[in-house]
């Protein structure tokens, strides 16, 4: 019965995660969307291509909110790569649009 028990997934409380955490998770996980938004990327389960590039500016405008706000409690290598990223998905943008 405890086998049973250690597969059943548990859930996590993302209340106990600090600011920084959390905002690390939704970078994460809006960059993957804007990724999908923007055509670049298959959404799990599909197979071809989606695009919103509205969804697509607003996934990424979120994410560079978001990194600005985490930047400052970042070491400067953690900082430049989030940057980095923000502007991979911006030019990434441009060239969709």
């Amino acid at each position: 019965m405890t086998e049973e028990k250690q597969d059943t997934p548990q859930p996590v409380d993302l209340t106990a995660f600090e600011i920084e955490q959390l905002l690390g998770l939704f970078i994460g996980l809006l960059s993957a969307k804007a990724w999908q938004y923007m055509g670049v990327q298959l959404k799990p389960g599909k197979d071809e291509l989606e695009k919103d590039l509205m969804k697509a500016s607003t996934a990424i405008d979120c994410v560079s909110f978001m990194v600005s706000k985490l930047a400052t409690s970042l070491p400067e290598t953690e900082r430049g790569r989030l940057e980095a990223m923000v502007a991979d998905l911006q030019i990434n943008y441009a060239k969709q649009a």
